[in-house]
């Protein structure tokens, strides 16, 4: 069985719509259209050892060639659109490619890459068909790759997480578990689907039968809420700069959601003042903060919705069956209140890097996860982040965490998004740098307005040095902020 076969026992013969956006499309139909991409597959001969790549914005196209990637025991390679040539060229080569699924509108970024023996489906030469695509009985669900996604690396190159069949299945079944998910929940989504918490978005409601609505324009914030209501969503997932934007750009807080159960927000710390305004905008709506990296194939930890505000700033615990330890270097487990590094096991757990087996052996070691957080925990045993060890700001002696001074400015109410940085510095190693995005028209918010409120609310040394406003944050397009662009502005 495959990672899609598990995907769609029960679900492949709902008459029911799975995917609601620019086009609608029902349980039955998708999944003729992934057995025609598995029988594809087959009839060249693709095995679990070729990786195919899928280069498409969220879209039917990307569901039907994921799962059908996925069905005929192949891996399955999704690659953000916007992805630079150089990436791509380098991918291509290290997985030897040899067939590409990519949408019209991105052909022409991979024309000049590739040669006669790489073969290209697009929409239109992706012909549809009613076949039963034969099922992969040699699939060790374990061992075997289903999906590999690339992150930022270490290097100048991209690493490419390696996640099993089971590492999928693990991680499914633990987020419907503690959401709660059934057939009736119907989601909003904006996340791209190439990024793990976008594919955990596909994978955990097709498993239970629920509907995915495709919003690919939230350069226009507004439309989130008015999806919302019009296809009477029950949840909703971002980012930090997601809800940073949809709180102070929309009319979020006078907007009724009679539909809502529930949102989600992971892929980095939202700043705690956003937190409290986001309590008080969905009264009773679910709040779940999670915590995740891709290396864990999607999620880590959660904070029940119940615990938001007596456990605020916190990422919870462990999701179901997973477990999470704060260790200090010498591997072993700290005090409360004590900071060290939040290691993980369960079997969600990557393969490990592709190809690279150096990189994997630093951060998997006896079976666990480090994930190069930096956390604290409470007598309760509820985890707090401080920071990514790479992050924290070593200036004159003092370590400090970006995250109080973001938290700081962040509670001026003018203030969309703030980013703190570390510089370097003559004197003290690194300053501390503010960047800061403000609602439009608010020219009494400057430098001096920043230092003065910082100096009334944090010690001397964590004040910034330097604050510079911009018009937005460099973020990549699952909007999580480039701090490595940062340095460069």
């Amino acid at each position: 069985m495959t990672f899609t076969d598990y995907i769609f026992k029960e679900s492949k013969k709902l008459e029911k719509t799975a995917v609601i956006g620019r086009e609608e499309v029902s349980y039955i139909e998708i999944y003729e259209r992934i057995n025609f991409i598995t029988m594809l597959l087959q009839k060249k001969n693709y095995s679990k050892e070729d990786s195919v790549l899928i280069i498409s914005d969220n879209s039917t196209f990307f569901i039907e060639t994921y799962f059908g990637i996925i069905k005929n025991g192949s891996i399955c390679v999704p690659l953000n659109p916007a992805i630079n040539v150089n990436d791509i060229k380098y991918i291509i080569s290290i997985l030897n490619i040899k067939m590409i699924f990519c949408q019209k509108k991105h052909i022409n970024k991979i024309k000049g890459l590739i040669d006669n023996s790489i073969e290209v489906y697009n929409e239109d030469s992706v012909k549809r068909s009613d076949v039963e695509a034969q099922l992969n009985k040699s699939i060790d669900i374990k061992g075997d790759t289903a999906l590999i996604m690339f992150t930022s690396g270490s290097t100048s190159k991209p690493k490419g997480v390696m996640l099993t069949h089971y590492n999928l299945m693990y991680n499914t079944d633990s987020i419907i578990k503690y959401l709660k998910l059934t057939q009736k929940d119907r989601i909003e989504v904006v996340l791209p689907f190439y990024y793990c918490y976008g594919t955990s978005l596909l994978n955990t409601h097709f498993k239970v039968g629920g509907s995915i609505v495709i919003n690919n324009k939230f350069m226009f914030p507004q439309t989130v809420i008015e999806d919302i209501n019009k296809y009477n969503c029950t949840g909703f997932a971002g980012v930090p700069s997601t809800y940073q934007i949809l709180l102070r750009m929309t009319n979020l807080k006078e907007s009724q959601l009679p539909s809502l159960r529930y949102v989600t927000q992971a892929g980095g710390r939202l700043p705690e003042v956003f937190i409290t305004e986001l309590c008080s905008a969905l009264k009773d709506i679910d709040i779940y903060i999670m915590y995740g990296q891709t290396e864990a194939t999607a999620r880590l930890s959660y904070l029940p919705p119940e615990n938001i505000k007596n456990k605020l700033g916190s990422i919870g615990k462990g999701i179901p069956g997973t477990e999470l330890v704060i260790v200090n270097k010498e591997g072993k487990p700290v005090k409360v209140g004590q900071v060290g590094e939040v290691v993980a096991k369960g079997g969600n757990i990557m393969k490990g890097y592709f190809n690279d087996s150096q990189e994997t052996k630093k951060v998997l070691k006896n079976g666990m996860l480090y994930t190069g957080d930096l956390a604290v925990k409470d007598e309760e045993g509820y985890i707090y982040i401080v920071s990514r060890e790479k992050n924290i700001i070593k200036s004159g002696g003092n370590r400090i965490s970006p995250k109080e001074i973001e938290n700081v400015i962040s509670e001026i109410k003018e203030v969309v998004e703030c980013a703190v940085i570390g510089v370097e510095d003559d004197i003290l190693g690194e300053a501390v740098k503010a960047f800061v995005v403000l609602k439009e028209n608010n020219s009494n918010i400057n430098s001096k307005y920043i230092f003065r409120y910082c100096m009334d609310r944090l010690p001397r040394y964590k004040v910034p040095k330097y604050v510079k406003f911009l018009k937005s944050l460099p973020k990549n397009s699952s909007g999580k902020v480039l701090f490595k662009e940062l340095k460069n502005i």
